[in-house]
């Protein structure tokens, strides 16, 4: 199901604020997956997003689950992991796309991760 919107969104370009097929952020991606995909309502922005469900270790992470990123000073990332190392999440240099956990960038700024359900 993660992966239907992925590939339906594949590419499409990061836009700060951005909620549709012209262009869409990170924790708005993450918003419209859980609503369209899984049937839940979860909130818009990351600030909000970080507070729900029950925080899970890295080495736990099951398909679905939110993982956050601290990004700078007073910045969050997020996106939704799949599996095997990956996440999907609207990038800020490549739109849509899958990346990995165990990169450099990402295993620098990893934050933590939540469980919806």
């Amino acid at each position: 199901l993660i992966l239907s919107q992925y590939r339906l969104l594949k590419g499409k370009p990061y836009e700060y604020g951005g909620v549709d097929f012209n262009g869409v952020d990170c924790s708005a991606f993450v918003q419209n997956t859980f609503r369209s995909k899984l049937g839940y309502a979860i909130p818009r922005t990351t600030k909000t997003q970080i507070k729900l469900g029950r925080k899970v270790s890295k080495k736990q992470l099951k398909v679905g689950d939110i993982v956050f990123f601290k990004t700078g000073r007073n910045s969050l990332h997020n996106g939704i992991y799949i599996g095997q190392s990956q996440f999907v999440h609207a990038s800020s240099s490549k739109g849509v796309t899958i990346s990995n956990l165990e990169n450099v960038y990402w295993k620098k700024s990893y934050y933590l991760s939540r469980r919806i359900y």
